[in-house]
């Protein structure tokens, strides 16, 4: 074999490893794969953690978890008016959206401000774990007010 046709069948033989290289590392890449975190399914603690009297915040989730009249909900923090971050006020056992001052209650309901509708929520459901799990995939459209 020629020096040259040994070089140019080493260099193809490289440039093989190559591509299976990048094949191989980009396959968990383009699998599809059960999504964690936002967007997903966020676990998050005992469901008998939640009680009547406590909104309890799920940073993972961008959510608050309360209970009203014994439904567990998840409550999204964006504002359904322009999506600033609501906040809940222990003292008034409300919602209030820092920058255009609508107000919600416990359960997401709106009472007053510019907000189209009351708070988004999203789907709760125990798992096998018996952990509690937020399911951010899939959003639930608040109420419309009236």
């Amino acid at each position: 074999m020629k020096r040259r046709a040994f070089l140019s069948k080493l260099w193809m033989v490289g440039i093989g490893f190559v591509a299976a290289a990048g094949i191989w590392t980009s396959w968990d890449l383009l699998r599809p794969g059960e999504s964690k975190g936002f967007g997903g399914k966020v676990r998050a603690f005992p469901p008998e953690t939640v009680t009547p009297t406590n909104v309890i915040e799920v940073a993972a989730a961008r959510a608050y978890v309360t209970d009203v009249n014994d439904d567990v909900r998840a409550l999204s923090w964006k504002c359904p008016h322009l999506g600033c971050r609501v906040s809940f006020c222990d003292s008034s056992g409300q919602f209030k959206c820092p920058c255009h001052g609508s107000v919600f209650n416990r359960a997401g309901d709106l009472l007053s401000g510019p907000s189209p509708r009351g708070m988004d929520g999203y789907p709760v459901e125990v798992g096998p774990d018996g952990m509690l799990y937020i399911d951010t995939g899939t959003t639930i459209e608040g109420t419309s007010p009236g």
